[in-house]
């Protein structure tokens, strides 16, 4: 006879799956209409997000009543509803007012996007930024994620770890190739995150993305979060800016740790 529980535990529920798959089909649907304002029609929302129209219908028509959408109409397609005004105004970071001032002096200092982000399991969430003033800057949207071994921002936060941290996140962090310059062994890695730990500074050159590369620091703050701020820049301009960057997000961030 099986032990209690033991069949429950190696058997997936399918429901279960299934309600997951849904959840993230709406998410991709939500995301698509912020980079789309002025709304879409169903057809073009599935060839954005490789859906089916008649399952873009169902997950419209799910969000509509929950007015997180608003259905498409004779004049206008389908639209980001009133409902979530509501709900971002509930979304409350306190590192995301306490760094409000430093993203916007290192901005102004540097021209460069900088970017405030928060650990959430094995990614890098951005939950704030100031876009740069140069014509050429990198940008990425709030509520965007990075993988945590490839970006500055992450490296950044594995180096806060401690030993017993680090290695539970081992076990569910899959260190991708995002381009040829990712470390993609643990050896590596870990060779790199000792560096950081010395230097309180993690560099991304061309790891992540091609044609980016950035530098952040990590800090602990309140309720023990991991967060960093990055500078995000297109490589033809890091290069030479590379130690100005570093300077000024010593000084700017470590102002910052001091006050939290």
């Amino acid at each position: 006879m099986p032990r209690s529980g033991a069949q429950a535990i190696a058997q997936p529920n399918t429901q279960d799956k299934g309600g997951i798959q849904v959840i993230a089909r709406a998410a991709a649907i939500l995301r698509i209409l912020q980079r789309h304002p002025d709304g879409l029609s169903l057809g073009e929302i599935g060839k954005l997000v490789g859906l089916p129209r008649s399952t873009v219908q169902r997950i419209v028509d799910a969000l509509d009543q929950e007015n997180l959408l608003i259905a498409s109409s004779a004049t206008m397609g389908v639209r980001l509803g009133p409902a979530l005004i509501s709900l971002a105004a509930a979304t409350r970071f306190n590192i995301a007012d306490s760094a409000r001032g430093t993203l916007e002096a290192l901005a102004k200092e540097t021209g460069e996007t900088v970017d405030l982000s928060l650990m959430d399991q094995d990614k890098a969430v951005f939950i704030d930024q100031i876009a740069g003033s140069h014509r050429l800057v990198a940008v990425s949207s709030v509520g965007a994620s990075f993988p945590l071994h490839s970006a500055a921002n992450g490296k950044a936060m594995l180096a806060l770890l401690n030993a017993s941290e680090l290695a539970k996140l081992k076990k569910r962090l899959h260190l991708e190739k995002n381009t040829s310059n990712t470390r993609s062994s643990w050896d590596a890695l870990e060779t790199e995150l000792a560096t950081i730990r010395t230097s309180g500074i993690a560099f991304d050159r061309e790891e992540n993305s091609e044609g980016i590369c950035a530098v952040a620091m990590a800090f602990r703050c309140h309720g023990d979060e991991i967060a960093a701020i990055s500078i995000p820049v297109p490589t033809q301009r890091f290069a030479i800016r590379e130690q100005e960057l570093i300077a000024a997000l010593s000084r700017h961030c470590g102002a910052l740790i001091k006050q939290l």
